[in-house]
């Protein structure tokens, strides 16, 4: 089937459109509201919509730390966000701040560090079958 070609789900299958988008929606909901009640500072940023992938919301810590959701219409991260008492910033006009690249370098390094000591740990064991006293 080619990228444009029409797949029909039967309800049965969980095929209910609407009722699959209005459960993604719910869950994005309550992602967002618990990421803005467990961070500080957070603000929002709408990202537009690709080829592929519909409007995005980013939501960014003042630590850097940050989650995206999928959003079916901006307005509704507007309205949400005010609800939340959250700025609302629009990416193409801002950008994203620097806090969230520092965040992700942090992470990466960290990551990196913690994969080279799991790697010299298993450098320290020797291979099965490898007599551990020689004599």
């Amino acid at each position: 089937m080619g990228w444009f070609g029409r797949r029909r789900v039967s309800p049965a299958k969980g095929g209910n459109d609407r009722s699959r988008r209005r459960e993604e929606l719910d869950e994005a909901r309550r992602h967002l509201e618990e990421f803005v009640r467990t961070r500080v500072g957070v603000e929002a940023y709408i990202e537009p919509p690709t080829t592929f992938i519909p409007p995005t919301v980013l939501l960014i810590a003042t630590t850097g730390e940050w989650t995206r959701r999928r959003v079916g219409d901006p307005s509704l991260v507007r309205g949400l966000a005010e609800e939340l008492r959250v700025p609302v910033y629009d990416v193409q006009l801002i950008g994203y701040p620097q806090r969230m690249r520092d965040w992700n370098a942090r992470v990466k390094r960290e990551a990196k560090a913690a994969a080279a000591e799991a790697a010299a740990c298993r450098e320290d064991i020797p291979p099965w079958g490898t007599p551990s006293d020689p004599s």
